[in-house]
């Protein structure tokens, strides 16, 4: 596709704040659900905080050269919930977090080192477009259920029966939904300049607005199934980050060798799993960019810059971060893929976590808007994976074998859980693929 703003592009100053704010709202949702899910003290703002010091540790380490910007990984929320589980002490628990961000990072800076001196190549044999491609649409379509999910978030989910039963809160809730929805796409196919730049943030205003009357005619009424927005999030809103090095600081006196062999079990491999979606989101991204970031400015460095980046990031908010298909999603979708955008909405992100109500509007963004937008974002992820297939000859049965077995590996969510480590649909997808693969393309150069 063509892009309206390249990456060493810089938009005006005015216009930088607005892309800048787009691309948060973006990745909001995700960055600051990890703390909420995990609990135990873990501060919202402090996670945000994390996020955008780690993207600026990324940046720096690719030299400013890949456009994405690094929120809290939902992967890593089993080897969270065992540092807590594993400790004497909630305070140990937070130091747990830091350890095992440091365990993370470190297996990508090996991993750094390793493809410094044996560069990529053995990347493009084991990851050919025929593997990466299908992986990458499974990133999108995993997430699927998650965007329904969140939009029909007022419906009740009969379980017995797959199927959403629709009260009048459930419909109200949708039709928030489908407004951001078509807003987004009205926006981003019929909008001219500025309004093409920016449907995510007309689409959710729209939602909010339709969402805020029907909460306020709810609250006139005293009819629960219109309040959409949960307006008392404000009554015990956080003022200021609630660092984790902070909560951490007592607990490190009561970290042994045991709870320390605890976290390295819980945390280590699943950073080698992230690695393989650490490639399929630069995969991705470089296509969309139309650079291939692997080369330049290398997997070494965006390892890492990844790698660091979630060190630093934990430090402060105690989530490993990692790439943000939602943030590809939002340069692809928008065109705009300035880098310089990327650095101010991680300094937006430092700034706005010290602002107590503006981080608490931010998280009453009602779920139904926000799967609006994820539609569109997640859609474009899974699409942008199948376009990768273009070249790929699917008559030759080699091919057609390795996209069918990751493509129903994923979709059919095919995750494992060993021991402490488990291992996504992507991942188990994605090994498979490679597997099925080495032993066909064999057979295919005979």
């Amino acid at each position: 596709m063509k892009l309206i703003y390249d990456v060493n592009d810089k938009p005006k100053f005015g216009q930088l704040l607005v892309f800048a704010f787009q691309q948060l709202l973006a990745i909001l949702a995700a960055t600051i659900a990890v703390p909420s899910i995990i609990g135990n003290g873990m501060s919202q703002s402090a996670a945000l905080f994390g996020a955008g010091v780690g993207t600026i540790v990324y940046l720096l380490f690719t030299k400013f050269k890949s456009p994405v910007f690094l929120g809290s990984s939902f992967a890593f929320l089993g080897s969270m919930f065992a540092a807590f589980a594993g400790a004497v002490s909630v305070e140990a628990g937070h130091a747990g977090l830091i350890i095992g961000a440091i365990f993370a990072g470190l297996v990508y800076v090996v991993i750094a080192i390793v493809v410094k001196f044996a560069g990529v190549k053995w990347i493009d044999k084991l990851m050919p477009p025929v593997v990466i491609g299908p992986t990458v649409a499974i990133i999108g379509l995993s997430l699927s259920g998650n965007a329904i999910g969140d939009m029909l978030k007022f419906a009740e989910f009969d379980a017995a029966n797959s199927v959403y039963v629709m009260g009048a809160k459930g419909w109200i809730g949708l039709i928030c939904a489908l407004v951001t929805l078509l807003t987004v796409m009205i926006c981003s196919v019929y909008g001219k300049k500025m309004t093409k730049l920016i449907p995510f943030i007309i689409g959710i205003l729209a939602g909010y607005a339709v969402a805020a009357i029907f909460t306020v005619i709810g609250i006139k009424t005293g009819n629960d199934n219109f309040m959409v927005i949960d307006f008392s999030l404000f009554n015990n809103m956080q003022w200021y980050p609630d660092f984790t090095f902070f909560k951490a600081k007592k607990g490190f006196a009561a970290v042994d060798a045991k709870y320390i062999a605890t976290i390295a079990v819980a945390y280590v491999p699943v950073a080698f799993v992230v690695f393989a979606e650490h490639i399929a989101d630069h995969k991705n991204l470089s296509s969309v960019i139309d650079r291939e970031l692997l080369k330049e400015p290398g997997l070494h460095r965006t390892l890492l810059g990844d790698g660091v980046g979630s060190m630093v990031g934990a430090i402060f908010g105690g989530c490993p971060n990692t790439t943000y298909g939602e943030s590809v999603g939002c340069v692809a979708i928008t065109g705009n893929a300035s880098v310089v955008t990327i650095l101010t909405t991680a300094i937006m992100a430092i700034l706005i976590s010290f602002f107590g109500p503006f981080v608490t509007f931010l998280a009453t963004i009602p779920s139904c808007v926000m799967g609006g937008v994820c539609v569109t974002l997640y859609g474009f992820i899974a699409v942008s994976g199948l376009k990768m297939l273009q070249n790929v000859d699917l008559n030759d049965n080699s091919n057609l074998f390795v996209v069918s077995a990751i493509l129903i590996a994923g979709i059919g969510g095919m995750a494992l859980k060993l021991g402490q480590v488990t291992l996504t649909e992507i991942a188990c997808a994605l090994i498979l693929g490679i597997i099925v693969n080495l032993i066909l393309s064999k057979k295919a150069s005979e």
